[in-house]
């Protein structure tokens, strides 16, 4: 494991399951620490402050990081949380950048609630977790990219270029297997008159056979952030997850926002 995504753990972990903020702040945190969790005070100072008020709401957590990976000086982590045995349940994917040194110097996440009942039967982080095809991370880079530039951004019927049609696996809550659930999704949008545009990819993390995206999208009039998360195998995107979060008003925000 490199000190960065080791580093990046041991914030997570000690800072939030363990309940030290102070401790891991100090220990994994580089000279600055930007942060685009709307609700949190950029600084370590403000990770803190932000968790002293989150463990005193919580103070029983269940934290499991169910993948993770490094990409240059990002890393992206995917995390089940429940909270006061299961109180609250919910699924995050962040993505932190590190410094020369791998200390965490900004942070994105997205977090969303964790559902019993999903269409396709799949839970929101069940699935493989085994990285593999290393040689083959910018060639898998670039497929997501263009798959979320040609059929999410510019609408173009070209999901079979990217997609396998024999072997998806969805873990959307609201969506079936198969690139004919996803048909069924849409199309029950479309009968909503709701529609969802992606607008912008703003990072790309990935390793392997596995790579995740930060996206800006327009859901039915509400802004919104979302961590893609895609398995591919032999050129085709093979399995993917998401969480999505409503972009507040800029007025809530503490920082300088989600992206």
């Amino acid at each position: 494991m490199s000190d960065a995504l080791e580093n990046a753990k041991g914030l997570y972990l000690l800072g939030i399951r363990d309940g030290k903020p102070a401790e891991a702040a100090a220990a994994y945190t580089g000279d600055r620490y930007t942060q685009h969790s709307t609700g949190v005070k950029d600084g370590a100072d403000g990770f803190v402050e932000f968790f002293d008020g989150f463990l005193e709401r919580n103070p029983v957590r269940d934290i499991e990081i169910v993948r993770s990976w490094q990409d240059g000086n990002l890393v992206f982590l995917h995390v089940a949380q429940s909270l006061n045995n299961g109180e609250y349940k919910y699924v995050t994917a962040d993505i932190l950048e590190a410094d020369e040194n791998g200390k965490m110097i900004e942070h994105w996440d997205v977090i969303a609630e964790m559902v019993d009942e999903t269409v396709s039967g799949h839970s929101q982080v069940d699935g493989p977790t085994e990285i593999t095809d290393l040689d083959k991370t910018d060639a898998n880079k670039a497929i997501v990219t263009n798959f979320i530039t040609d059929v999410l951004i510019n609408g173009e019927d070209k999901s079979t270029d990217y997609v396998s049609t024999e072997t998806y696996i969805q873990h959307n809550p609201q969506v079936g297997d198969g690139l004919e659930g996803l048909g069924v999704f849409l199309g029950q949008l479309a009968e909503q008159g709701v529609s969802m545009t992606y607008s912008k990819i703003h990072k790309i993390v990935g390793s392997g056979n596995f790579v995740a995206t930060l996206s800006e999208l327009d859901f039915g009039g509400t802004p919104m952030a979302a961590m893609d998360i895609f398995r591919l195998d032999d050129g085709l995107i093979v399995e993917h997850w998401d969480v999505m979060e409503e972009i507040g008003p800029e007025d809530t925000w503490v920082n300088s926002g989600k992206f």
